[in-house]
């Protein structure tokens, strides 16, 4: 008997070759899109259905080709619970969040793999560009990177547990995307030149500041800039607008460029100093998942992304008695910044991550 593999689809031309791979491969499939938000919190006027339902109907035209059910799954209580407010939360506590890396563990992983075992199906498959491998030695599942180094999104996966990895396949990974979207063009599916998403999907406009009063119904309170002594240099829009490393729209004149190198929410603070005082060589995170190995007792040696376009760096990781991760950078880094994910690798497989405190 076939195994079943249930297709998370976007609409996406990457989701779209997923189904097509594991139909080649043998897999008895369907195709599922996740409704994840309502119109009215990513500020799209209600009766504009196509933003709230992911493309569902590229997904449904996609399905239909290949001779597959689809689905919508309505996830959207979910997903404003799992992954919009603990967006707004961190905004309003100074951090900058990566809700992909939350919509991946809570949503993909989690919800989609209990509906999985609920339809009794045995794998839950999408589009992402990284690669799972089963290593005998350590009787572990390890995840790798894409094969594609453009392309490769093994950063936003890192929270992914062995059990998980058990019943998830990435099809992709041993694609370029260039060749996807050839095999796309060849199979005649309407979305095989579609522009890769970008944006946040929940703020399409890219106005993390609007959004966040949309969603909580609170504004942003002014406040004051100042520098790294207190003296205070003028006053900013709210905390919301800005990130660790910003120097653009501040609006602060200056003898030399001024950026943020610290939002102090107890005070409604941005601190503002020169580019030399962003960097360090150390960081602290929390909520931490190992994959390759079980625990840090003991340093290891790694390569390190701090947020998803960084290149990785040398470092140094442990964890202390309470499980929490520390890294020292071999050079220090630009813009260490709270609550974005710290990913380590060891050539192209990953060892783990956490959120930097």
């Amino acid at each position: 008997m076939a195994q079943k593999a249930m297709i998370a689809m976007s609409g996406g031309v990457d989701s779209s070759a997923a189904a097509l791979l594991m139909l080649e491969a043998g897999y008895e499939c369907i195709g599922v899109t996740m409704q994840l938000f309502h119109n009215e919190d990513a500020g799209v006027p209600k009766e504009k259905s196509c933003c709230s339902l992911n493309d569902v109907m590229d997904a449904k035209l996609v399905s239909s080709k290949l001779g597959m059910l689809h689905y919508v799954f309505n996830f959207s209580d979910e997903f404003r619970n799992t992954v919009m407010s603990r967006f707004a939360d961190a905004y309003a506590h100074g951090a900058t969040p990566n809700p992909c890396i939350d919509c991946n563990r809570f949503l993909k992983f989690d919800a989609m793999i209990q509906r999985m075992h609920q339809m009794n199906y045995d794998y839950v498959v999408t589009g992402h560009y990284a690669r799972i491998v089963f290593d005998e030695t350590s009787d572990r599942y390890l995840l790798k990177k894409g094969l594609d180094e453009t392309k490769d999104q093994s950063y936003v996966l890192y929270s992914l547990t062995q059990e998980q990895l058990k019943h998830v396949r990435f099809p992709l990974g041993s694609y370029r995307k260039t060749e996807i979207r050839e095999i796309a063009e060849k199979h005649g599916f309407i979305n095989a030149h579609k522009k890769d998403s970008q944006d946040i999907c929940f703020v399409p406009d890219g106005d993390y500041a609007a959004f966040l009063e949309r969603f909580t119904g609170r504004k942003d309170m002014p406040g004051n800039f100042t520098d790294q002594a207190g003296n205070i240099l003028g006053q900013h829009k709210g905390i919301t607008h800005y990130t660790i490393g910003q120097r653009k729209g501040l609006g602060i004149a200056a003898a030399h460029p001024l950026y943020v190198c610290e939002i102090d929410t107890i005070h409604n603070q941005v601190i503002l100093g020169q580019n030399a005082d962003l960097f360090s060589d150390t960081l602290t995170a929390n909520d931490v998942n190992l994959i390759a190995v079980d625990s840090l007792s003991e340093p290891m040696r790694v390569s390190a992304k701090i947020r998803y376009r960084h290149p990785e760096q040398p470092a140094t990781a442990w964890q202390d008695s309470d499980g929490l991760l520390h890294l020292k950078f071999d050079e220090p880094q630009r813009a260490i910044t709270r609550g974005q994910a710290v990913v380590m690798y060891q050539d192209d497989t990953v060892i783990g991550g956490g959120t930097i405190l």
